[in-house]
């Protein structure tokens, strides 16, 4: 893999992970309830299910696992249930028994990183997208297992950044507007994640 291989694979994932998914939301929502030092469990139950998705598709197992429909609605629909349940927990979470320091604020860090993780990967999209977008940046006449370490890597930082800036951003807010600022970004992140669940119950594949 060249440097201009890789530099094109940075900006490309930069772009993409700018734009808040799953994980992200949820590690905006851990920082506002949870503050950014709990939420760190959280974001690396999410990296961890990414690397999993990257060794699937580095052992060519991603091109299976897309071309079978059994296996594919299957996680899609675990997946969008699961994140319609997490929509509805938030919508329904009182600020008043969430904001940071309080006892009942502080769940299992396992409690948190087993979410993340499940959500990242049981979202079919992802696994769908890295096995059409890895493979283009990488040079196949070279070791396979050095360039995809690189790309998960990369992927990684990149995700941890884009996972810590929003959950802090999330504690800031909380800290300075309190109960109100807490609500509105439950029902923000609540919402959001309804509403990806039903974009991932409608989502149909192309025809090969």
């Amino acid at each position: 893999m060249s440097l201009a291989t890789l530099a094109l694979f940075i900006m490309a994932s930069g772009v993409l992970i700018a734009t808040p998914g799953p994980t992200v939301l949820l590690a905006l929502s851990n920082g506002s309830r949870h503050g950014v030092r709990l939420a760190g469990w959280g974001m690396a139950g999410a990296l961890l299910a990414d690397l999993i998705l990257i060794v699937i598709v580095a052992c060519g197992l991603g091109v299976v696992l897309a071309a079978s429909e059994m296996a594919f609605q299957a996680i899609k629909w675990v997946g969008a249930l699961y994140l319609a349940y997490l929509g509805l927990r938030l919508l329904r979470a009182d600020a008043a028994l969430v904001l940071p320091g309080a006892p009942a604020a502080r769940p299992q860090p396992r409690a948190l990183f087993l979410r993340s993780f499940l959500v990242a990967l049981t979202n079919p999209k992802a696994l769908l997208f890295m096995s059409a977008f890895l493979p283009q940046f990488i040079a196949p006449r070279a070791a396979l297992l050095p360039q995809y370490a690189t790309l998960a890597l990369v992927l990684a930082v990149l995700n941890l950044a884009a996972m810590l800036a929003y959950a802090a951003l999330g504690a800031r807010l909380v800290r300075a507007f309190q109960g109100g600022a807490l609500r509105w970004l439950n029902r923000l992140c609540g919402g959001l994640l309804i509403g990806m669940a039903g974009v991932l119950a409608l989502y149909r594949r192309h025809a090969p």
